[in-house]
């Protein structure tokens, strides 16, 4: 699903690869928990899902302005298997991109991973029934990972251990899709294909350009199709309108302040199904579907790429069914100073309403 936020940090990564790099594989094993955030999924919680990573990694060593910037992180591709132990839910199969980031001399690993994942049993009315966690047999993968890790253990091979986040849906593509998230604990290996060299001694200037700017001013047209709540009600096409102001604050961070329109066609034909289907709440069927939020933001800036996080508050909302607090999580790339296309997810808490396809223009 969100394969333009992959085929974006592959690009990156491919256009900073340079000779001085090195390059790694990684395999862990994970075993956890699923978070129960709706009721649709208690039912589909039977056992510990267990799973495996297979990560391939570019190791940076200064040889981009950015690499040095954010302490060499790693880039690279991952394979994941993970078996949720529910007959519902079945297997998952994910592919995608991630980022490593160092701290604490290098001992702890941050890794933020974006792919695309195939399920073995979504939804289906006749044979899987109770599955209101997969709709649609392509889904989202997002992973998130906080972990000790000693590169050189021993000659070439190290080890790593820590915590895993992973979440798979569809974005509400179609419904059902409640998603799973689940907490995992991951041990593993890392091989190194070549020496590590000492990143201190490398002799790649620093560029200390001030990165500090004014007030800029932001519009951004994001569309897609999504689906109502309601099990196969179709597929209708939205257009969210954004504007917003933003203030750059250094080299890695800026800061947000706007407002949104949303004009969620699927939502006409839900606002209509609810007053028919609970007349008890006395909803009025030609209320307004249109919708208005104030959101504030964080960017973090990586090079072309930056990461977006944007909590919003809904001061327009008719029709009061889904809660007044949103929040978007997604990226930006800048094709230009000016222009940037955008991927975002749109939630409300734990449960997505739409996967924002964008273009936007900065003043």
């Amino acid at each position: 699903m969100k394969n333009f936020f992959c085929i974006f940090l592959l690009i990156s990564g491919c256009v900073f690869a340079q000779q001085k790099d090195t390059y790694a594989v990684e395999l862990s094993f994970l075993r956890g928990n699923v978070l129960p955030h709706s009721e649709d999924i208690y039912h589909l919680i039977n056992g510990h899902p267990e799973g495996v990573t297979v990560s391939f990694l570019n190791k940076t060593h200064g040889s981009e302005e950015w690499q040095k910037v954010y302490d060499f992180p790693d880039y690279g591709g991952y394979f994941m298997y993970q078996d949720f132990k529910s007959p519902q839910l079945g297997e998952v199969y994910a592919v995608g991109v991630l980022y490593n980031f160092y701290f604490l001399n290098r001992h702890l690993q941050l890794r933020l991973a974006e792919g695309l994942a195939v399920t073995t049993n979504p939804y289906n009315k006749v044979e899987n029934s109770k599955n209101k966690a997969f709709g649609t047999r392509v889904l989202d993968n997002t992973n998130i990972g906080l972990s000790y890790t000693n590169q050189n253990l021993f000659k070439h091979i190290g080890i790593n251990a820590g915590v895993m986040f992973t979440h798979f849906s569809n974005g509400r593509v179609k419904s059902p899709n409640s998603g799973i998230n689940t907490y995992m604990l991951s041990a593993g290996l890392n091989y190194n294909f070549a020496e590590e060299r000492s990143i201190k001694n490398d002799t790649t200037k620093t560029d200390f350009k001030n990165y500090r700017q004014p007030i800029h001013y932001n519009f951004v047209f994001r569309t897609g199709v999504n689906e109502s709540p309601i099990i196969r009600s179709g597929q209708k096409p939205f257009y969210h309108l954004g504007f917003y102001a933003d203030k750059r604050l250094n080299r890695k961070s800026g800061l947000q302040l706007g407002a949104d329109l949303f004009l969620t066609n699927s939502f006409k034909d839900y606002i209509k199904y609810y007053s028919v289907a609970y007349p008890e709440f006395n909803s009025d069927p030609n209320i307004d579907y249109k919708r208005v939020g104030i959101f504030g933001g964080y960017e973090l800036f990586i090079n072309r790429i930056s990461l977006n996080a944007q909590l919003g508050y809904y001061v327009y909302q008719p029709f009061k069914k889904d809660t007044v607090i949103y929040d978007r999580v997604g990226m930006n790339y800048y094709i230009s100073n000016r222009i940037f296309a955008s991927f975002a997810i749109k939630t409300h808490l734990f449960l997505a309403e739409a996967l924002e396809f964008g273009v936007g223009y900065r003043l």
